[in-house]
């Protein structure tokens, strides 16, 4: 096998989880499934429905109701940016341990019809963020539009000339790029600064376009794209040099927004099994040959996993060791609860088991 049967490591970090509005049917479904995947500290996206979280007070009381549903997970939390986001706003955000403020371009994906359309108006908000040291978390898109020649294929790459120029213009400002999904990207993270990295999901290191275009369980936001893209990807996983982590970007849809009328929602869930799905994906890549044996170390997993973000953020270090195991656990066909019901990546497949130490 390429990969050893099993690995001891330090309890992971998942660096970009979507929770849903708690204590929602599911939110109650998902926010337990956390430490499944043998994750104790996640950073909660704030773009939720009918309301995002656009204040402090907003932000704790939703990181409470979290806490309400499995209080051992750390939970960071952020802001949406909104246009009544203040500065003075951001000074209380980093007095209270608010851990960033997520941009999404409007329109770009799921609840962002509140998002930004410029980031001029927001001159003030950023610079009080790059003098209090809150980070800026970037879905890294622009919307789709036929007229300016931009489709989900390339929406990203569109971004990027953008991230140069907030970069420029803000430079001590810490920014994540997030969920990558092309070479462009990596190499963007790559040619700039410490205090700017980036998040790779589980499902990206696995699926390529053909893979989401005839499967609606596989749909989401940035989309896949090439082998190449993906190849680029991997690579980042094995030598990130802490300027990569993950975060899954795991994103519960009910089973009727993902296969009822209307548009397909965008998502790929992958929560209770995210640390597998690397492993899955990186044996798979060793297989095809696009990253070898010797590359998959267990100090690029150790850092991948959880010791780069945790860094970044100024989380504590893990107190606490999982052992993954190979072909410990089969991937749910569906996960229910009262109200809901999600399908998960690679649904019906073996993969890693989990053990907390």
């Amino acid at each position: 096998m390429p990969l050893k049967d099993s690995y001891l490591l330090p309890a992971a970090a998942d660096m970009h989880v979507h929770l849903r509005n708690a204590p929602g049917p599911i939110s109650q479904l998902v926010t337990p499934m956390i430490r499944q995947a043998g994750v104790d500290c996640v950073f909660v996206m704030p773009n939720l429905a009918p309301r995002p979280i656009v204040t402090v007070d907003e932000a704790l009381e939703y990181q409470r109701r979290l806490q309400a549903l499995d209080p051992s997970v750390t939970y960071l939390m952020s802001l949406y940016m909104h246009e009544s986001l203040t500065p003075d706003e951001i000074r209380k955000a980093r007095k209270a341990g608010i851990a960033g403020v997520k941009a999404y371009p409007r329109g770009a994906t799921t609840n962002s019809q509140w998002g930004v359309v410029s980031f001029e108006p927001f001159h003030d908000v950023l610079a009080a963020m790059e003098q209090e040291g809150v980070v800026l978390n970037l879905h890294g898109e622009v919307p789709s539009s036929a007229a300016d020649g931009v489709t989900v294929m390339n929406a990203e790459a569109k971004f990027l000339p953008v991230l140069g120029e907030l970069i420029a213009k803000y430079p001590r400002l810490h920014i994540v790029l997030e969920h990558c999904t092309t070479a462009a990207a990596v190499d963007a993270v790559r040619s700039f600064g410490e205090i700017v990295v980036g998040t790779i999901t589980a499902h990206h290191l696995s699926l390529l376009v053909d893979d989401w275009s005839a499967n609606v369980n596989n749909y989401c936001k940035p989309s896949a794209k090439s082998p190449e893209d993906r190849q680029a990807l991997l690579d980042a996983v094995v030598r990130s040099n802490g300027k990569f982590f993950l975060g899954t970007d795991s994103a519960p849809h009910d089973i009727g927004a993902k296969k009822g009328k209307g548009n397909t929602a965008a998502g790929v869930f992958t929560q209770p099994y995210a640390l597998g799905y690397v492993l899955m994906a990186l044996e798979e890549a060793i297989q095809r040959g696009d990253i070898s044996e010797d590359d998959v170390t267990e100090d690029a997993l150790v850092g991948f996993f959880g010791t780069y973000g945790r860094r970044f953020y100024g989380a504590e270090a893990a107190d606490r060791k999982i052992l993954l195991t190979r072909g410990g656990q089969v991937i749910a066909q569906s996960l229910k609860g009262d109200g809901a019901e999600i399908v998960p990546f690679r649904a019906g497949e073996t993969t890693w088991g989990v053990e907390w130490q």
